[in-house]
């Protein structure tokens, strides 16, 4: 229905693209074009007479007024962005423009639906969002944050799942949980049925409580939601699963379509921060035992002493050397070194605290970091107790071979301040032990 002032033009109106839009004094539509159809999904009769503030997303209700209320002051008001509930419930990003008619007492607007642009503009940054990310996070924990705090942008969010695939097992690990109280604990149902079924199908997949009531999953009333999947594809296969949940709106054809687009960037960033922590593992721990390296050591025990240096108390460093490796590669070949190292690291490992170190600074040597220990013979008996736990054999290739140890001891402050003076004196005393067959020789 049409208000007589404006039916000569009607015909006219109802061709253009943009919408016109004719709001009066109390913020009701009294005219409305044909473009308001596909604009904000209502015919022109369902919006005559409705208050224009309740179409209004409310986010955005209080900044509309206030640009209405300039409006009504005679301000003309150009390229203003608010956005707007379709009857579907979607939401369409308008521009307006808009103008006072003073003697009628009404606001003519123009309204432009850029819905699309702002959508690809959101998808742009999102993806510089994730490509910025998988730079810039310290770790794979950060780098799962961003990404849920990006795609929260773009779809509605209510919890975030990242699944990935373990390359060993084939199971599926959960990393990042946005709602879970402990990161650690395997998630609750349906969370892992929905995950294996997205990864196993290797699809992206809509759920709902229908759905998961077909497919004979639990459901709580929390549960109640809906659900959308999708695989985290490589060149390699599917690495993994990103799972949201939505409380309030299903999810749509379009999200899943927008949320597939977004995975090929999440797969890259992980991939990413993958490696790097791969070559950072490679440039801190040793291959073949996992054990630190000389490099992770060094930083350790640099760190150790300016504490030391800082609180006062003591570390001890024991330099820890296998007697007669080389017979034992001789005879078991390099396979039976490798197993022999491993399984030296495992029982000096076991015979320290967790928040000591214990190090290979290459071939058969050794070293263990031992901090806040109160007096040196707190050293000594971490000594006796290495000892101890090498008087059983070790089963390497097959055979029982008892294995002798050199362990050479230097205490901070007592036998030095500086780290080359405590190794240097470590290795100097280890040497000597080995001279004399093998026993060890604590600090004097």
């Amino acid at each position: 229905m049409k208000t007589d002032s404006c039916a000569p033009l009607a015909s006219v109106i109802d061709l253009l693209l943009d919408a016109i839009c004719v709001v009066d004094a109390q913020g009701n539509f009294v005219y409305v074009s044909a473009a308001c159809k596909r604009i904000f999904g209502y015919t022109p009769e369902e919006m005559l007479g409705k208050r224009m503030i309740e179409m209004v997303l409310p986010e955005d209700r209080a900044r509309t007024m206030a640009a209405a209320g300039a409006v009504m002051a005679d301000q003309p008001l150009l390229h203003f962005e608010n956005r707007y509930v379709r009857k579907d419930g979607s939401v369409a990003h308008i521009m307006w423009s808009a103008c006072w008619s003073a003697d009628r007492k009404l606001r003519i607007g123009v309204a432009r639906d850029i819905t699309q642009r702002k959508q690809s503009e959101a998808m742009q940054a999102a993806l510089y969002s994730i490509s910025e990310a998988a730079h810039g996070a310290k770790d794979l924990a950060a780098l799962y944050q961003q990404i849920h705090l990006t795609i929260a942008q773009l779809l509605p969010v209510d919890d975030f799942i990242v699944a990935i695939r373990d390359l060993a097992s084939g199971e599926l690990t959960y990393p990042y949980q946005a709602l879970a109280l402990d990161s650690r604990a395997p998630p609750a149902e349906p969370v892992t049925s929905l995950c294996f079924s997205v990864l196993h199908g290797r699809q992206p997949l809509r759920f709902s409580a229908d759905s998961l009531a077909a497919l004979t999953l639990p459901l709580q009333a929390a549960d109640s939601a809906w659900w959308l999947g999708v695989p985290l594809s490589s060149s390699e296969g599917v690495i993994g699963v990103l799972l949201l949940k939505s409380v309030a709106a299903p999810y749509t054809e379009k999200d899943q379509e927008l949320l597939q687009f977004v995975s090929t960037q999440v797969v890259t960033a992980i991939e990413r921060r993958q490696l790097y922590a791969r070559l950072h593992r490679m440039a801190q721990y040793d291959e073949l035992t996992g054990l630190p390296n000389r490099a992770c050591f060094r930083d350790r025990l640099e760190t150790a002493l300016a504490r030391v240096r800082r609180n006062g108390g003591r570390i001890a460093l024991l330099y820890v050397d296998l007697d007669r490796f080389k017979q034992v590669n001789d005879t078991y070949g390099h396979s039976g070194g490798d197993q022999l190292l491993r399984a030296v690291a495992d029982r000096l490992t076991h015979c320290v605290r967790d928040t000591d170190t214990v190090a290979r600074l290459g071939g058969d040597e050794f070293v263990v970091l031992l901090e806040n220990i109160a007096e040196p013979e707190d050293a000594s008996h971490v000594v006796e107790k290495i000892r101890g736990a090498f008087t059983q054999p070790m089963l390497i290739a097959e055979q029982s071979l008892a294995i002798g140890l050199s362990i050479g001891t230097a205490i901070y402050p007592e036998d030095g301040d500086a780290e080359a003076q405590l190794l240097k004196q470590a290795d100097d005393r280890m040497y000597l032990m080995k001279a004399r067959g093998g026993q060890s020789l604590d600090c004097e």
